[in-house]
């Protein structure tokens, strides 16, 4: 256990801060019961410890066209298949780290 915490502290630490909050401001200007600011600061912080910078701005757009979500789970894309795999990783440690 200490290793997993000294290993996310170490990945939140080098996480660029350009990025650092495109997924919490999309969280937060969504209409989702149950928004706070500490609940979108932690889906953040697993945002920053599964996706790159380009797949943060693409995650955080599903705030906004959920639509968008479905066509890329659903595209033959090779690059939304890669893609895909990482959002879901990214789905299971913000449930993990955020309830």
């Amino acid at each position: 256990m200490k290793i997993l915490t000294f290993v996310t502290a170490a990945l939140i630490a080098v996480s660029p801060v350009a990025q650092a909050s495109v997924i919490e401001r999309a969280c937060l200007k969504s209409d989702r019961s149950g928004v706070s600011r500490s609940l979108c600061g932690c889906i953040q912080d697993a945002a920053d410890l599964t996706l790159s910078g380009k797949d943060q701005k693409l995650a955080a757009s599903f705030f906004r066209d959920p639509q968008k979500a479905q066509d890329i789970r659903q595209s033959d894309r090779r690059s939304h298949e890669d893609f895909w795999q990482r959002y879901r990783t990214f789905g299971s440690t913000a449930e993990a780290f955020c309830r």
